[in-house]
């Protein structure tokens, strides 16, 4: 946990589980991401499992499920949270592909509430998080920059050591190249870079390393 200012915060934990696609299945360890105050929250991604995501949040209010793209291991429990805690998933439209590799459509024809697109803001605790899209790892992914809070979320897109995996389906790794110079290149050098999955990073080492 790290606190920031006078009453935001951004909580953090590890829960463990699989990620499939394209007919493999790979165990593997997701960050959960919860930026806000004692009484209201945003969540990052709805990875694995909702009691261990809930434990995060506590008894907040949660405003949103955001959602960095729709690999199953980041999106897979997000209709039982929503459900938990009654807020609104937000997804960039163009993961629809890959949401529905997990999701079907409910009675009433919906698939997630809210339509991310890039420089969408999220207002949670006095503080703003504003969505990139930063296509590449998956043609919808987001990252969430919090600029007050000297940070980026960048689910897959960035990790300590480089861009996300491509070579799968929906993937392409020139595309997620140009959108991390084009979108995360763009912010100051000490911003810190919390990631889907392991250690934190800044934008000023990996850019370094990636030019």
């Amino acid at each position: 946990m790290s606190g920031i200012g006078s009453s935001v915060r951004i909580d953090h934990a590890v829960v463990s589980g699989t990620f499939s696609l394209d007919g493999e299945t790979f165990d593997v360890d997701n960050n959960i991401w919860v930026v806000g105050d004692d009484t209201e929250c945003v969540v990052i991604d709805a990875p694995h499992d909702v009691d261990a995501i809930m434990e995060v949040v506590g008894d907040r209010q949660v405003r949103a499920i955001l959602l960095t793209h729709a690999h199953d291991d980041h999106c897979r429990v997000a209709p039982a949270l929503r459900e938990r805690v009654v807020a609104p998933i937000m997804l960039h439209p163009a993961e629809r592909p890959l949401w529905e590799l997990t999701h079907v459509q409910d009675g009433e024809g919906h698939l997630w509430d809210v339509d991310l697109a890039d420089g969408f803001e999220v207002q949670v605790a006095g503080t703003t998080l504003r969505a990139l899209h930063t296509p590449g790892h998956a043609p919808g992914a987001v990252c969430f920059h919090a600029p007050a809070l000297g940070c980026v979320f960048t689910g897959d897109t960035l990790f300590n050591g480089g861009p996300g995996a491509t070579g799968r389906s929906f993937s392409d790794r020139p595309t997620l190249e140009a959108s991390i110079r084009a979108s995360l290149w763009e912010l100051p050098d000490d911003t810190v870079v919390h990631t889907g999955h392991g250690d934190d990073t800044t934008i000023g080492a990996e850019k370094a390393a990636l030019g």
